[in-house]
This record gives C-alpha cells, sequence and structure tokens, in this order.
C-alpha cells in the first residue's frame, strides 16, 4: 500500500480485497487489513508530499515537462488544492489515478502537513474499508475465489461499479457542502 500511495502504480485494489479475503477465511484479522492498508497509504503519501515539498516548484517548472508535469498542470493543481484542500485531499484519496498522485501537488503547494495527514488518513481508511468489504464480500459468495485470479478478477470487476458510484456520491456530497458553505461573491 506504501507503494500504492507513491508514483509506483500498484493498485490497492489487488492489494486490499485479497487481504480481507483471507481475513474473512479467519487467516488475518480484518481490523489489521484495514489498519496495514491504512498506514501503507500513508507512508507513501507522506514520501511524495515530502519530496515535492523539499525539490519545490523551481525544480518541476525547469523539469517537470520530462515527467508529464507541465507548468500548466502545476497551476491547476495549485489553484485547485487552494479552493479544496483539506477536503479535495480526503476525495482524491478515493479516486483512482489520482489517489496515488494527489501527495505531489499537496507538498508543492505547501499544504499545511497535519491538515493533509489527516485528509490522508480519513481518506485511505475508507478506501480500504471499502475494499476490505469487498473482499470480505467475495469469500461469502465463493469462498475457493481466492485460487482462481480469473475469477477473483471478474469479481472485482462486477463489484467496482459499486465504488466507483460510492466515491461520486462522496464527491457530490462534498461539492453540495462547499456550495452551501461558499461565501457569497460580490455583486457588481
Amino acid at each position: 500500500m506504501a507503494l500504492e500511495s507513491s508514483i509506483i502504480p500498484i493498485p490497492s485494489e489487488i492489494v486490499i480485497p485479497p487481504a480481507a479475503f483471507l481475513a474473512a477465511r479467519g487467516d488475518l484479522n480484518m481490523a489489521g487489513v484495514i489498519l496495514a492498508g491504512t498506514l501503507g497509504s500513508y507512508l507513501g503519501a507522506v514520501i511524495g508530499y515530502w519530496l515535492c515539498l523539499f525539490i519545490g516548484r523551481p525544480f518541476i517548472r525547469r523539469f517537470g515537462k520530462y515527467f508529464l508535469v507541465p507548468e500548466e498542470k502545476l497551476e491547476r493543481a495549485e489553484i485547485w488544492l487552494a479552493r479544496y484542500e483539506t477536503g479535495g485531499v480526503f476525495f482524491a484519496r478515493l479516486l483512482p489515478v489520482i489517489r496515488h498522485l494527489i501527495s505531489y501537488p499537496a507538498g508543492l503547494v505547501r499544504m499545511n502537513f497535519w491538515k493533509f495527514s489527516l485528509a490522508t488518513i480519513a481518506g485511505s481508511a475508507l478506501w480500504c474499508s471499502v475494499l476490505a468489504y469487498l473482499g470480505e464480500k467475495a469469500y461469502h459468495a465463493e469462498p475457493d475465489l481466492i485460487a482462481n485470479v480469473d475469477g477473483w478478477t471478474n469479481f472485482v470487476k462486477s463489484q467496482s461499479h459499486w465504488i466507483v458510484l460510492f466515491a461520486a456520491a462522496l464527491a457530490v456530497l462534498y461539492l453540495l457542502v462547499l456550495r452551501l458553505t461558499a461565501k457569497p461573491s460580490p455583486a457588481r
């Protein structure tokens, strides 16, 4: 999970559900699976945050294009984090692809580390819990599934729409809260 939260794209969907499957079978502890996943995600995220905090904007401005991060993307990330900050990091931890990249712009814009940590831990814990539920559900549906890689892949794919819908519903709720709590714009 630490690698999943770094630039190395190891999907958490292939780590947590099988571990939760084993926990449901009695080989592991479900709370331990969720805790280990959350701590691993946090560790990877913190490494990315501090790395970008130290290398800073000048480095990205000069060399970012070689890492598919041109200055325009950096500016968009800064604007996005300025607007959504803590909540944005939380929800990013629930979204595929963005989940493992959000730490970098947070470090670059020097987001408050404690807010970053809180949002990362909360989002990661929720994500790991959802994936653990999926693994437990797989065990109860087909106890021999762990030995069948193709069957496991098909099961995860068939259930992934629920995960996407869950993350989308949370994002919509967050945007609604932002809209309802936004300061009114000055009249012209």
